[in-house]
């Protein structure tokens, strides 16, 4: 395979997995050799094992970090902080993509940023929906009121009411309380069901102060 025949293949891909280079009469050792060969002068960025990058100047489409996440581990939906900042609940610029997953955590450092993946039960799989980035490109987001769920169900002592006060949680009036309180019985966890009702404490107190200014 030459140069060119790759920027045919993959020129408007985000991101493109080998696979996608091993349809028709083709030997796939010389592919994976190709694809060494030009991730090393920096042509590629190689995401993980088989997945890959067009690097600039030939990236036509610049691959948005939610969409580097899903596809770096399949069956994970971005949450956690970074869902939170995309729903703007948190006022934090949020420089490491997190998702969750059933799949072992990891943890990866590319040229494209830094992805983090923490692991949840199977039936704690749910809440999430696809959402449209822009050019085309679409990925797995976990809603406002499961992203919250998710990082109170990961941190230690995330239901006390000093580590939700420190999460600065802003613009309550976007988080829909009766989904989050179905959310969190729907996991049969005291603990979410603990945090949620600190959280509808919390909103009440933002309306409260709202309509005193």
């Amino acid at each position: 395979m030459k140069w060119g025949e790759l920027l045919e293949i993959v020129g408007d891909e985000p991101v493109f997995e080998t696979g996608l280079l091993l349809s028709g009469p083709v030997d796939p050792a010389d592919v994976r050799r190709q694809l060494s060969r030009w991730t090393a002068p920096g042509r590629l960025y190689q995401l993980r094992r088989g997945l890959y990058t067009l690097a600039p100047p030939y990236q036509k489409v610049k691959s948005h970090p939610f969409l580097v996440a899903n596809r770096m581990v399949r069956g994970s939906y971005v949450s956690l902080q970074s869902a939170l900042a995309y729903h703007s609940l948190i006022p934090e610029y949020v420089a490491v993509t997190t998702s969750v997953a059933t799949a072992r955590p990891g943890r990866w450092e590319t040229p494209l940023g830094t992805y983090a993946f923490r692991h949840i039960k199977a039936d704690l799989l749910y809440g999430y929906r696809l959402v449209h980035l822009g050019g085309g490109q679409r990925t797995f987001v976990a809603s406002p009121e499961k992203a919250l769920l998710d990082l109170v169900y990961l941190q230690p002592e995330g239901d006390a009411p000093p580590y939700l006060r420190e999460l600065r949680l802003q613009n309550l009036e976007r988080l829909g309380l009766e989904e989050l309180a179905r959310l969190a019985e729907r996991a049969h966890s005291p603990k979410l069901q603990r945090a949620t009702a600190h959280i509808a404490e919390m909103a009440q107190a933002e309306t409260l102060e709202y309509e005193t200014l």
